[in-house]
């Protein structure tokens, strides 16, 4: 069965406590109104009809001692509702408030003689304009009372869900790499004054923000240390290694040493990525002959292929370094025939492997982490995500339908 689904403003806390609220002064105004409603009828009807009742004891009596009928009493009264003369033929004694000629009217019959009704008739027509006033001043200050609850109630639940909106922006700038950023509710700042669950809920994001903040900066230091402890050591061992006499040991020992040095040339890199103070410097490029020279220096068999060039205001140095990594990966961990597409703004790397892991594809790149027995540590598509952040750039890993993988680079 299908659900029917709900517009997107349903959703929101604001509506829905305006809702609430809503339905629930209506029911209230309309419980007590009815109540009220039913108390002033019941007594005003009471005493109409207790009235009634006894103009209808003195008539009897009147009647029975042969004495003359005052106005508005008679035998069989042209008038007279059916089902009280019937009642009154019976034997009994009632009431009944009908129209009579255009007036509310409260008529009183018993028994006669030879099976007739006598009846008094009481103007009904002040009570009448009485309950129809009550009911208009009802539906006024019921109408009146929702209103002015409705705002009070939204004015409090606006004040809420802005704050509530305040702390969600704030999440979402952490999630989004703003570890600076804090809802600083002032509520939180004196321990004195009670907090709501508001400020709990913004007094604990702050806490995980700090708390964030310092274990990803105290990585990051780490990392950089490391890295930059480690430059000095390997540029002796890469000396000393250039002195070793040729043969396949030194082979096997020159190209573990080139390779940590890369290792520690890319934690570096990334290190200084991580601090988020990367500086451009911006000059139009031409898109194909910048591509066309990656290719080149990359010294793999790539096809490049300029659908649509484009010319673009970019760091020509770090854009470079995405494409580099991005044809490096390609050849590294998919299969020929691999191909650099450049059309207007996009630059899309594709190979005929079998394609990203999902875990990348879903969240992207992540530093030392491999699948499938792929060698590397996963640096190089980190640094390229890295870099193509602070170009300003998207970059997006996908899977071609048809095998292999996509990594399409879109540029401001």
């Amino acid at each position: 069965m299908t659900r029917l689904g709900l517009p997107q403003w349903a959703g929101t806390l604001a509506v829905k406590a305006a809702v609430f609220i809503t339905v629930m002064c209506c029911a209230l105004a309309a419980m007590l109104g009815v109540l009220v409603h039913v108390s002033v009828t019941n007594q005003t009807v009471g005493q109409a009809r207790r009235l009634a009742l006894s103009r209808l004891a003195d008539a009897t009596k009147a009647y029975e001692a042969g004495d003359t009928l005052l106005p508005g009493t008679g035998v069989d009264p042209p008038g007279l509702p059916r089902a009280l003369r019937a009642l009154a033929v019976a034997g009994k004694r009632g009431t009944m408030v009908s129209d009579l000629r255009g007036h509310p009217t409260m008529w009183a019959a018993g028994p006669a003689d030879r099976n007739r009704a006598l009846a008094v008739q009481v103007d009904y027509a002040q009570q009448s304009r009485t309950i129809a006033g009550l009911d208009r001043a009802i539906l006024w200050s019921s109408g009146l009372a929702i209103g002015v609850t409705l705002l009070v109630g939204a004015f409090s639940v606006t004040r809420v869900t802005r704050r509530l909106h305040a702390t969600a922006q704030v999440a979402r700038r952490i999630s989004a790499g703003d570890l600076d950023a804090r809802v600083d509710d002032p509520r939180t700042k004196d321990p004195t004054h009670p907090q709501d669950e508001v400020a709990a809920v913004a007094a604990a994001l702050d806490s995980m923000a700090a708390s964030l903040q310092g274990k990803l900066l105290s990585e990051q230091r780490f990392t950089a240390d490391v890295a930059h402890e480690l430059r000095t050591p390997l540029t002796g061992l890469h000396a000393a290694a250039e002195l070793l006499p040729p043969g396949r040991p030194t082979e096997l020992v020159q190209d573990r040493v080139a390779a940590l040095r890369t290792l520690t040339e890319d934690l570096l890199e990334i290190s200084r990525l991580d601090t988020g103070r990367e500086r451009l410097e911006l000059d139009a490029e031409e898109l194909g002959a910048l591509a066309a020279r990656v290719v080149r220096a990359s010294g793999t068999d790539t096809s490049v292929v300029v659908r649509r060039d484009a010319r673009v205001e970019t760091d020509r140095r770090r854009l470079e370094r995405v494409l580099g990594n991005l044809v490096a990966n390609a050849h590294k961990h998919g299969r020929a025939p691999v191909s650099l597409t450049v059309d207007g703004p996009v630059v899309t790397v594709r190979d005929h492997g079998d394609g990203y892991p999902d875990y990348l594809v879903e969240h992207g790149p992540q530093r030392f982490r491999t699948e499938g027995g792929a060698k590397g540590h996963g640096l190089g598509l980190t640094i390229a995500a890295g870099q193509a952040e602070v170009l300003g750039a998207r970059l997006e890993f996908a899977n071609a339908v048809n095998g292999g993988a996509v990594a399409t680079l879109t540029l401001r």
